[in-house]
Order: C-alpha cells, then sequence, then structure tokens
C-alpha cells in the first residue's frame, strides 16, 4: 500500500502544464495544436484579484488585458517551432511574438485557470 506524497509548504516558481488552442486552416476546418507552457506559480493573494479582473472582461475589445495577464504567466515553454520546425528559445521578444497569434492569449490564461482549478489533463 503506498501513502499519498507529503505535502512541500516550499513550491517552485514555476510548472509547466500543456496549452492547446485551435489554429484555422483550409476548408473551414481547425487544427488543434499544442505545446508546454511554463507558468508563474501565484501565491493565492494574487490569483483572486486576477480570477476578479478576468471575470470583468466582458468583449472582445478587452483582449488586450488578457494578453497582459498571459504575459505575467507564461515564463518558458517547450515545443514552440519556427516555420521551418526549429525549436523557438523562450525570450520577452518571442513572448510578444507568440501573443500575437489571434486568441493564443486567451488559450494560455485558460490553461493556467485550468491548471488552478485541477482540471484532469486530457491525452
Amino acid at each position: 500500500m503506498h501513502s499519498p506524497m507529503a505535502f512541500v509548504l516550499k513550491q517552485s516558481d514555476s510548472f509547466t502544464w500543456p496549452v492547446a488552442f485551435d489554429v484555422p486552416t483550409d476548408g473551414g476546418r481547425h487544427e488543434r495544436q499544442t505545446f508546454d507552457g511554463e507558468f508563474k506559480r501565484l501565491p493565492q493573494s494574487k490569483i483572486g484579484p486576477m480570477v476578479a479582473e478576468l471575470q470583468k472582461v466582458e468583449d472582445l475589445s478587452e483582449l488586450e488585458r488578457i494578453t497582459e495577464i498571459a504575459k505575467e504567466l507564461l515564463v518558458g515553454w517547450s515545443g514552440v517551432n519556427d516555420d521551418s520546425g526549429k525549436d523557438v528559445p523562450f525570450s520577452q521578444n518571442a513572448l510578444e511574438q507568440l501573443l500575437e497569434v489571434p486568441f493564443l492569449a486567451v488559450a494560455v490564461v485558460k490553461a493556467y485557470m485550468d491548471s488552478i482549478k485541477g482540471a484532469k489533463r486530457k491525452n
């Protein structure tokens, strides 16, 4: 019989979680793409205000605020490639480019919210 893992009070500063989003392709279809995002581990005192702010976002005119939140949360990644298939290392410039992809910031914030809600990871 194996006992549950003990809780460690001091957690690492970040953790990885999959980010999935649908990219439009020809013929009116979408292609699911994923990468592993490295997220900043926020204390509860910062999560509450962030969630409250996200709940105020009512329409697409406020996507800029979601992009700002995504910039605060995402501190690294793996599985992001350029058009020739080479890994794109994380940098502030690369992050800016990534978040210019329509609705990718929404997918980043959704992945973070899923991770803190304890959503089950799908394979």
